[in-house]
């Protein structure tokens, strides 16, 4: 299962999941670079960084050039960057599809793209997008982000496809709700709304999952891992769900 020597980028790498990411793989030997919007976060990891934005095209380009000349050509990329924004559908405007596409879609897109020529010139290569559920079902009230999440596991499964001779797999990494600040904020969000405790703002989420937790951050690290490994070579294409049965 070894990645030892490998070049990892992961995107969104400054906290939860990707931070999960970034520290097990650059334990298990990997030359890691982590991606992500705000430098002091990317800097309180202490593993090499490039100050990024994934939504813009430029940005990755610029980003991946400097992380390759770092730490050389690059064979995994971990596309864990996203967000997630809950607006009733009779309400969300053009603008609010659009952000979630830009972050959670194209920000995929961008740095999958920014790593092919690599993994094509070396006959080997680990795409991962960290998708979610919202990619395999529907949830109220976030249309937009599980249209962006259902378009991610769209494009892993053409690409497997594409790609499935070249020596590159792809795959998404679909977790339930993962204990990160990214759900701290929407359990904030949902206490506001509705006068819940928080406690029962807690539940109603860990409701969908029949194990009746939250996933933990080391789970998906441990996945992605996994997709990485000569064990998952015929992993291809695949949305890997990690609910506790959910789904």
């Amino acid at each position: 299962m070894s990645v030892s020597g490998r070049h990892v980028i992961v995107t969104g790498g400054g906290s939860g999941v990707g931070a999960a990411c970034a520290r097990l793989l650059a334990d298990e030997g990997a030359k890691v670079t982590i991606l992500g919007r705000t430098e002091e976060k990317l800097a309180a990891q202490s593993l090499p960084y490039q100050v990024c934005d994934v939504t813009s095209i430029e940005a990755v380009a610029a980003a991946f050039a400097a992380a390759r000349a770092e730490s050389g050509p690059i064979d995994v990329v971990i596309a864990n960057a996203g967000a997630a924004a809950s607006v009733p559908f009779a309400k969300m405007t053009p603008a609010d599809l659009q952000a979630m596409l830009a972050v959670n879609l194209m920000g995929v897109s961008n740095v999958w793209q920014a790593a092919l020529p690599d993994m094509k010139a070396n006959g080997w290569g680990r795409m991962i997008a960290v998708a979610s559920t919202a990619g395999l079902r529907g949830y109220p009230y976030v249309s937009a982000y599980c249209a962006a999440k259902h378009a991610v596991v769209g494009l892993t499964r053409a690409l497997g496809r594409e790609l499935a001779r070249t020596g590159i797999t792809v795959n998404a990494i679909c977790p339930g709700f993962v204990e990160t600040p990214l759900l701290e904020r929407s359990i904030d969000t949902i206490t506001a709304k509705t006068g819940l405790s928080r406690a029962a703002a807690e539940d109603t989420l860990k409701a969908d999952n029949p194990q009746g937790r939250f996933i933990q951050p080391c789970e998906v690290a441990a996945s992605a891992l996994w997709l990485c490994s000569e064990g998952a070579k015929s992993v291809n294409g695949h949305a890997l769900s990690l609910s506790g049965g959910e789904l």
